[in-house]
């Protein structure tokens, strides 16, 4: 049974409740999930796993928002962090990165080439969330013979996303979904996922569980 590391936590979203959820889509196809908020304890010595799973809000929070959330939600990379998520690429390991993760270790610039993108403060915006139509792309695994769905969630806007990119879902003009190589290992980052609503469409579901099966090689 694969194994899959949840890395979880943070401000402004019901994170147990999507780690949850996001473990139970997994859980439809056979993927096995430990969920953690101890992001460097989970990362400094890990016993292997298959797939790490970014759905957590962890940053330096050196600006003024959420001030009231900073001692316990503040984060700074450490090297044994950094060290395992690219040896796990190196092995040939998945990694799936969604929603609040293009937000995480922004003192790590290389989070960001791994990902393919980033939220950038004062530039990048999600307008209120609501009802968003999603267009689907085609000539991937992940995607091929899906329609497109409407769901209830934000639509991140003017991430910084890499040029080599390419987007295999679209809200309007804003990507949402991409795979990539990166470091020998594979990438999924899924912009969806605010709260629970997301995780119940069956369409976004699909995709979610398309994708683990693509990071997985199988």
């Amino acid at each position: 049974m694969p194994r899959n590391l949840i890395l979880s936590g943070g401000v402004a979203h019901d994170f147990p409740a999507t780690s949850a959820a996001l473990a139970g889509v997994l859980a439809e196809i056979g993927v096995e999930s430990e969920i953690t908020e101890d992001v460097a304890g989970a990362l400094a010595a890990p016993a292997p796993v298959d797939l790490i799973t970014v759905n957590a809000f962890r940053w330096t929070m050196d600006g003024d928002d959420f001030e009231e959330e900073r001692d316990r939600w503040r984060f700074e990379t450490p090297d044994s962090v950094r060290r395992t998520l690219l040896d796990h690429l190196a092995r040939g390991g998945g990694l799936l990165a969604v929603h609040t993760a293009s937000l995480c270790f922004d003192d790590w610039p290389e989070w960001a080439e791994i990902l393919g993108g980033a939220w950038r403060w004062g530039t990048s915006y999600h307008p209120p969330i609501g009802r968003a139509k999603v267009r689907l792309g085609a000539g991937h695994p992940i995607v091929d013979d899906l329609a497109g769905f409407e769901v209830t969630d934000e639509v991140y806007t003017d991430l910084d996303v890499l040029p080599d990119v390419e987007p295999l879902a679209y809200s309007g003009d804003q990507p949402l979904l991409w795979a990539r190589t990166v470091a020998g290992g594979r990438v999924v980052y899924d912009a969806l996922g605010h709260d629970t609503r997301s995780y119940g469409n069956p369409m976004r579901r699909a995709l979610l569980r398309r994708a683990a099966r693509w990071l997985l090689g199988s």
